[in-house]
C-alpha cells in the first residue's frame, strides 16, 4: 500500500509541474551580450591600449603615438584623422571609445 502511495505522489508532482515548465518554455529569452567597452585617452594610450581598438593594429597604433609625439596632444577626436591609416570608417567605429 506505501508503495501505491509513493507511486501516486510522483505520478501527482509529474502531471502538476508539466503545466509549469511548458509556461517557462513560452516566455522569451534575453540575451544580453557582454559589453566590453573599453573607454581609451588617445592623448595617453600605449601603443597595446590603442592597438585593442577597432581597426587599429599594432601598425596604426604605433602611427597615433609618433603623430602625437611629433604634433603634441589630439584637440579632438576628429585630429586622427590627420594620422596616415586612420580613416572616417576606422574613426566612426570608435568614436564612443575614444576621449581626450
Amino acid at each position: 500500500m506505501n508503495k501505491h502511495i509513493c507511486y501516486l505522489f510522483i505520478l501527482l508532482f509529474t502531471v502538476i509541474s508539466q503545466p509549469l515548465s511548458a509556461a517557462d518554455a513560452e516566455k522569451p529569452t534575453e540575451v544580453i551580450a557582454p559589453q566590453n567597452i573599453l573607454v581609451v585617452d588617445i592623448n595617453k594610450a600605449d601603443v597595446e591600449t590603442l592597438a585593442s581598438l577597432k581597426g587599429i593594429g599594432k601598425k596604426k597604433a604605433i602611427a597615433i603615438v609618433a603623430y602625437r609625439e611629433l604634433n603634441g596632444d589630439f584637440n579632438t577626436v576628429d585630429d586622427l584623422l590627420n594620422v596616415k591609416g586612420i580613416g572616417e570608417q576606422t574613426l566612426h567605429l570608435n568614436k564612443e571609445k575614444i576621449k581626450l
